[in-house]
């Protein structure tokens, strides 16, 4: 006989083990180690068995012993989900990953514009559907426990401890949820730890089972054949089915086995790679075929062995216990014990992110709304707000089963929770196939059909007079008898479970699409939409929408630090900074940059909330004409002419922003104007001043040598030369602007226009420069006008010898070729040009501020205006140190006698 102490003490040691694996399983995650087993097809299977909770494990041979067959419905609807419907639980793990979502609620609410309202609601309807489901599974532990305690009172020693069994089942859970469920605040960093001990219970579970079918099969029934011929003796083997309650009950465990938020915690947030849903989709019906195969057996023999009145759903337990095979009815204990506790683990762990993310959270930051840029670490209040969740969620379960006093009402509480449930699936699959679904659509849809369950299947499962008065039942609510909770709408004649399942789910897809087909979404709403219906084609992350700032890095790398902590954040920052080409400096705010921040918040926060949190700081979000473009609904007449409405607006908004950009650079081209008034007054006054005022000397002074004569004829010619190149200079840039001068053009190398240009330019300058070449990349044949190509090339080395600003200056001409391109890049290694001043590179007039040397602003605009007629480019070109030119020789211009610019 197995006492009950002998029972606590198995059931510590069992909790123990699983505690141990849950750690090493952590250690090894965080280690990177056994990736093979974390990440393996084989334990994401397993972890689906959290489907297969106590209702399944114990309820499901007292199902098969009060209702014959019809229990195999809870099986087949998720076998039929998995073998027909994997691709929409693949496009379900693809949109989890893109979107970086932390639970079914957070995918609901990030498809229709990241509504908080929307998370909202589906937290309270899981919580509510949820709550009495994890009191079933306490009942489940707690009169599995009474039966080895009235096993030993009957040996006169009455247990003490079982009335308090629940509460000390409740404790050890909520600390073993508490222990690996909020140890990493990222969602998206999986849970390993609860996964492994997740598939090792699903191992139990099953091998308990199938050994106690084993024994009742082969050591009670005397074989395969006895077996076979007791069941078809018993009313058990009657082959009865009910079309509409059948279907009604597949339909039902298919929707919560997809809307369940364990089953979305195990299936989608948990999924290391969607290829493993491809062996789940075979392997997982085997196992709930395993587990489910000795049901009939086991309440079929539990029917003639257990006296008149015994519970059918304790069967697995009293059947070999009342064999005295007390080992096996420990195993069996155990198979029960892990399908609860399982259950409780995850279901906690989902609806605790739920209610963080989208409860908890969206009311600090209302009432926080300044601190969100202060400094601080949000990460304690969200982990703090998920262990409270964990605590309230396992005590309202608590508190239910006692105020249920573990009445029969928890006998049907698991099929109910999944009709509760199911009422998600209409705004979940049609969010991720239809991008004409709107918020509204849902927020109806969900509203009504959960209100319907409610009424017609949660509240009469107490009976009359409980949760509803006894007249409700008969008269209808305010006396309508339409009204009535298992008569609605004067519908007769249904079963309770069909009526309920078939008024919620029809009445909530109605309202969902008819309200999403007569009410327009929001831009974002639209976006995000094409973003899930085309989520294999846009995977890489959610909708672009949000506005540049110059600002905000700073607030917005506070923000990440308290979020997912200094090390991650800075990581991160430093990530998208070198992606921008930013060494060692913050990125820029660009609207790509904030997309990937939000989703890395949103994997800890939520994706209402981390939109909540940056639109704080950023301020609003904008979309783009061609993004809006990209989501129009052609079938919608309607939603079209509202989708161009929005592009005419964005339109109108995109050219007040270009008008203000053309007005801030026309303001500093009238600047520079100015400024060149200035220096050409100068620059020709200067030589002017010097001509007359030694032709003066000349004149007028008596008596001067003849080496006088000559240094002031020499100053005076040189001045001469000055002036005439200044005069040169507009001039040519006033003829190739308007297209007057004409091309010399002839077969050239290259490699002497790039020698004629560096000579011309070290003998003109003072200043040395060491130039670092390649002649052989040089030696090219172009047909083209060699002395305009050489004025810019003179142009641009004469400028680095200018403006250089290293200790010691070097430039590098360097020649490549590119398909029909001939590429020079002239690179110095001075500081390089100010950011602001890169859009007035090549303006006429431009010169930089404090720039040392001599000249008017008008040298790159000739090279320009000579490149563009050569049928070529210049760009000035970012570089990480220095100052960089690029000239493009395209080899597809033609010239005036027809020859083409091409390498001979």
């Amino acid at each position: 006989m197995v006492t009950l102490n002998q029972l606590i003490a198995v059931c510590l040691v069992y909790v123990a083990g699983l505690f141990v694996v849950a750690f090493l399983a952590e250690r090894a995650a965080l280690r990177g180690k056994g990736g093979w087993l974390l990440r393996s097809p084989l334990v994401y299977t397993l972890s689906l068995s959290i489907y297969c909770t106590a209702w399944t494990f114990y309820g499901a041979v007292g199902y098969a012993a009060r209702s014959g067959l019809e229990y195999v419905t809870i099986y087949l609807g998720p076998s039929l989900v998995m073998i027909g419907w994997w691709w929409v639980l693949r496009r379900l793990v693809r949109i989890g990953r893109a979107q970086r979502v932390t639970s079914v609620a957070d995918l609901v609410s990030a498809r229709f514009g990241k509504s908080n309202l929307l998370a909202v609601m589906i937290t309270v309807m899981a919580v509510i559907g949820v709550t009495p489901y994890i009191a079933l599974q306490l009942q489940s532990v707690t009169l599995s426990v009474s039966i080895f305690a009235s096993a030993e009172a009957g040996l006169g020693q009455a247990p003490q401890v079982t009335d308090n069994a629940a509460f000390w089942v409740a404790a050890g859970l909520a600390v073993f949820t508490l222990l690996f469920g909020t140890r990493n605040l990222n969602a998206n960093e999986r849970h390993h730890g609860i996964v492994i001990a997740v598939a090792v219970e699903a191992v139990v579970k099953l091998a308990a089972l199938l050994a106690v079918g084993a024994f009742v099969v082969w050591g009670v029934a005397g074989g395969v054949a006895e077996t076979v011929a007791r069941i078809d003796a018993s009313p058990i083997g009657t082959w009865q089915t009910s079309g509409g309650r059948w279907t009604a009950l597949i339909v039902v465990s298919a929707a919560a086995f997809v809307c369940l938020p364990r089953m979305f915690q195990v299936m989608v947030v948990e999924n290391d790679d969607e290829r493993h849903l491809q062996i789940a989709s075979w392997a997982f019906p085997l196992y709930l075929l395993a587990i489910s195969l000795f049901v009939v057996p086991i309440a079929v023999i539990g029917l003639e062995l257990m006296p008149a009145g015994a519970n059918p759903d304790l069967y697995v337990l009293t059947v070999p216990l009342s064999q005295g095979q007390n080992g096996l009815a420990m195993l069996a204990f155990l198979g029960g014990f892990s399908s609860a506790t399982s259950m409780v683990i995850v279901a906690t762990l989902a609806l605790s992110t739920m209610m963080s993310n989208h409860i908890v959270m969206p009311l600090w930051l209302k009432l926080n709304q300044p601190s969100v840029q202060q400094s601080g670490d949000v990460r304690e209040v969200v982990i703090r707000a998920r262990r409270l969740s964990i605590l309230l969620i396992i005590t309202l379960g608590y508190l239910y089963y006692r105020a249920s006093g573990g009445s029969g009402a928890l006998a049907a509480i698991g099929l109910i929770s999944f009709g509760g449930v199911a009422q998600f699936l209409p705004a979940l699959l049609g969010g991720i196939f239809w991008r004409g679904a709107t918020r509204t659509g849902a927020v109806a849809g969900l509203s009504v059909g959960f209100a319907i369950w409610m009424y017609t299947m949660l509240l009469p499962s107490f009976g009359p007079g409980v949760a509803l008065p006894a007249h409700v039942f008969d008269e209808g609510l305010f006396g309508i008898g339409i009204l009535r909770p298992q008569a609605l709408f004067g519908v007769t004649g249904l079963d309770p479970t069909v009526h309920a399942v078939w008024w919620s789910l029809s009445l909530n897809a109605l309202l969902f699409f008819g309200v999403s087909i007569f009410s327009f979404p929001s831009p974002l709403e639209r976006l995000q939409g094409a973003q899930f219906v085309n989520v294999f084609d846009h995977s890489s992350g959610a909708a672009k929408g949000w506005v540049a700032t110059e600002g905000g890095t700073e607030d917005l790398m506070i923000m990440s630090q308290r979020i997912l902590g200094a090390t991650e954040a800075q990581a991160f920052f430093a990530t998208q900074a070198t992606a921008q080409g930013l060494v060692g400096a913050s990125p820029q705010p660009t609207p790509e940059f904030v997309q990937a921040l939000e989703r890395e918040l949103a994997a800890s926060v939520g994706a209402a909330t981390a939109n909540a949190m940056i639109g704080q700081i950023i301020g609003g979000q904008a979309i783009s004409v061609e993004d809006l473009m990209a989501v129009a609904d052609e079938s919608a007449q309607i939603l079209e002419y509202s989708s161009q409405l929005e592009a005419k607006s964005l339109q109108l908004s995109e050219t007040a922003k270009e008008l203000g950009r053309t007005n801030e650079k026309l303001t500093q081209l009238s600047r520079q104007k100015d400024d060149f008034l200035s220096q050409i007054s100068h620059e020709l006054r200067t030589p002017m001043t010097s001509i007359r005022s030694f032709s003066e000397i000349l004149r007028d002074m008596k008596g001067l040598s003849g080496a006088e004569k000559t240094r002031y004829a020499s100053i005076i010619h040189s001045e001469t030369i000055r002036l005439t190149r200044l005069l040169d200079d507009l001039l040519d840039l006033s003829v190739l602007e308007n297209g007057q001068g004409s091309l010399n053009a002839e077969l050239v190398n290259l490699h002497d226009v790039i020698e004629r240009a560096v000579v011309t330019a070290q003998a003109s300058s003072a200043r040395e420069i060491e130039i670092r070449r390649n002649p052989q990349t040089e030696d090219l044949t172009l047909f083209t006008d060699g002395d305009r190509l050489a004025q810019v090339f003179i142009n641009l080395v004469t400028n680095a010898m200018k403006y250089c600003d290293a200790d010691i200056p070097v430039l590098d001409i360097a020649v490549r070729r590119q398909g029909d391109e001939v590429i020079l890049r002239f690179t110095d290694n001075g500081k390089g040009i100010p950011a602001g001043a890169h859009n007035l590179v090549f303006e006429k007039f431009a010169r930089l501020k404090n720039a040392e040397g001599s000249g008017a602003g008008l040298g790159l605009a000739i090279c320009r205006e000579i490149v563009t007629r050569l049928g070529g480019q210049i760009d000035y070109v970012v570089h990480s140190s220095g100052t960089r030119f690029e000239v493009r020789l395209f080899c597809t211009g033609d010239v005036d006698n027809g020859r083409r610019l091409l390498p001979v």
